[in-house]
């Protein structure tokens, strides 16, 4: 049976790692990519040293070409695209009140998080119609979902990628691609738990705004995505699965 091939967009650490290795532990050829090219190889060296085998191909998905190459640089190898996962993006470099913030953090935000997207989504889907079709999955945010204080810029850009998503899925659902996301709550990842190191946050404070009490891993995220892009979600498409510890049914 033919290997499926999966890509991760900002596969170098955090959730996109995690999701890396969630994929490679079922059997999928994995390419992850990313800008850092320095990080892309500790990560590959510390997946190899765990029995993975991924790919890396430096890119950055603002740039149209360099998404281009991705895609073509993953068919030429393994033959098709199966499952692309759209995890690439950015918080930001500014939190506060709106009227506060600046139109060049907007800018940076919706150039990585929607343009990014838009454009791995438009050639990851050309790639599948050619071979039958396949899945993706995108990472919003319960930012794309609620309105959340000293944030609107981030979560403008995570209701837009709910919207992409959603719109996408009707328009290919009788092609033989699924197009879902998942909306993590707050996730221990390295940019979170700097944030909290820096006192911006504390740990306590950030888990009591989930029903749960705790905030979630990355394994929480990773197996959430492996199951939508499964034959197992076969009827599942333009959904927004919340991964949130029950933030969302407050």
């Amino acid at each position: 049976m033919k290997k499926k091939t999966v890509i991760v967009t900002g596969g170098n650490a955090g959730i996109g790692k995690a999701t890396a290795i969630a994929f490679a532990k079922k059997g999928y050829n994995v390419i992850i990519s990313g800008r850092n090219e320095d990080a892309a190889n500790k990560t590959l060296l510390e997946l190899k040293k765990a029995g993975v085998e991924v790919f890396f191909i430096k890119t950055d998905v603002r740039i149209e070409e360099e998404v281009i190459r991705l895609i073509d640089t993953t068919i030429n190898k393994f033959g098709q695209l199966d499952v692309i996962v759209n995890n690439a993006g950015i918080a930001g470099e500014e939190s506060g009140l709106l009227a506060d913030c600046t139109a060049e953090n907007l800018k940076a935000l919706f150039d990585t998080n929607i343009l990014g997207l838009f454009l791995c989504m438009k050639y990851g889907i050309n790639a599948m119609l050619k071979t039958g079709g396949g899945a993706v999955v995108n990472l919003a945010s319960i930012a794309g979902l609620n309105g959340i204080p000293y944030a609107a810029q981030y979560a403008a850009s995570k209701h837009a990628v709910v919207g992409l998503t959603k719109s996408a899925a009707v328009e290919y659902a009788t092609q033989g691609i699924r197009i879902n996301a998942v909306a993590p709550g707050a996730i221990k990842t390295e940019i979170l738990q700097n944030a909290i190191n820096a006192g911006s946050y504390t740990e306590e404070s950030i888990a009591q705004l989930h029903p749960m009490n705790r905030m979630g891993i990355v394994e929480d995220i990773s197996n959430a995505i492996v199951y939508l892009a499964s034959d197992e979600a076969a009827f599942i498409t333009g959904s927004i699965l919340s991964v949130d510890g029950g933030f969302n049914a407050k």
